[in-house]
């Protein structure tokens, strides 16, 4: 080949480099634009969705607080009627999450528990008000109609699916079962109650018989000490009986902590 025909073809080979370069550097430059407001339009919409997902989880949180606040004050509701104040329910609730942090239960249990318990004595609110304010013992007969506010209870809060009524339905069925099978409404015996039901029933009745009502003066601490005792494995789930010795302080420090105005 001679060199004017290998310059020749060199030449046109370079050309064609070059003309393939500058395609394809245009062709990147394009593809770069094409990205860069491709990259825009997805950052607004990937900021447009982070904005509605803040709103949903906003309101999600408002009515979750909006539930809780509705329970809590249902269950005043019942303690009003029967002449207790709406600290017993405070109370109540707070020795309930102890009660279930120190029993190992789940974080969101503890919290939940917490809430549903206000509502323990929610079937009170159709007990006639000459049964729940009686000044002195029940007959036979009232004490009967009393006993039906757990039933009661039940039907007011089984019908919904939310869980935080769902737990407090068994919290207002089950906190009057005792350990030892002769509690109502089901004469359940054991790890037969629901633990909810257990915890609840041990916070309520140790803040029960720590405050005066209309049928009886506050017991000092030395007789319900002796009484859980007592009734540990009988009324009261033994290991609760423990964890509330166990822990004793903080539990006389939330009854100060909300204490009732004289």
């Amino acid at each position: 080949m001679s060199d004017i025909k290998m310059i020749d073809e060199l030449v046109l080979l370079k050309n064609t480099f070059s003309t393939t370069i500058e395609k394809l550097i245009r062709d990147l430059q394009r593809n770069k634009k094409i990205m860069e407001r491709s990259d825009k339009q997805q950052k607004k919409e990937y900021d447009e969705l982070q904005q509605r997902l803040e709103e949903v989880e906003a309101l999600k949180k408002e009515i979750e607080e909006t539930q809780k606040e509705v329970v809590f004050t249902m269950g005043s509701i019942a303690e009003r009627r029967s002449k207790e104040t709406g600290n017993h329910v405070k109370r109540v609730a707070e020795y309930t999450y102890l009660l279930a942090k120190y029993l190992n239960l789940s974080q969101k249990e503890c919290e939940m528990l917490k809430q549903a318990s206000p509502m323990h004595d929610i079937g009170k609110v159709a007990i006639p008000d000459a049964i729940l304010n009686k000044p002195g013992r029940f007959n036979e007969k009232e004490r009967e109609v009393m006993k039906t506010h757990a039933q009661l209870g039940l039907e007011m809060l089984q019908s919904s699916n939310r869980p935080l009524l769902k737990m407090a339905a068994i919290v207002a069925y089950e906190h009057h079962e005792k350990w030892d099978g002769t509690g109502y409404p089901n004469r359940l015996a054991g790890e037969q109650i629901h633990i909810y039901g257990r915890i609840t029933a041990l916070a309520d009745v140790f803040d029960a018989l720590g405050s005066s009502r209309v049928y009886k003066e506050a017991w000092d601490d030395e007789r319900i000490f002796t009484m859980f005792k007592e009734e540990r494995g009988k009324h009261f789930d033994p290991q609760l009986v423990d964890i509330f010795f166990d822990h004793l302080d903080e539990f006389l420090a939330i009854r100060d902590k909300f204490k009732d105005s004289v």
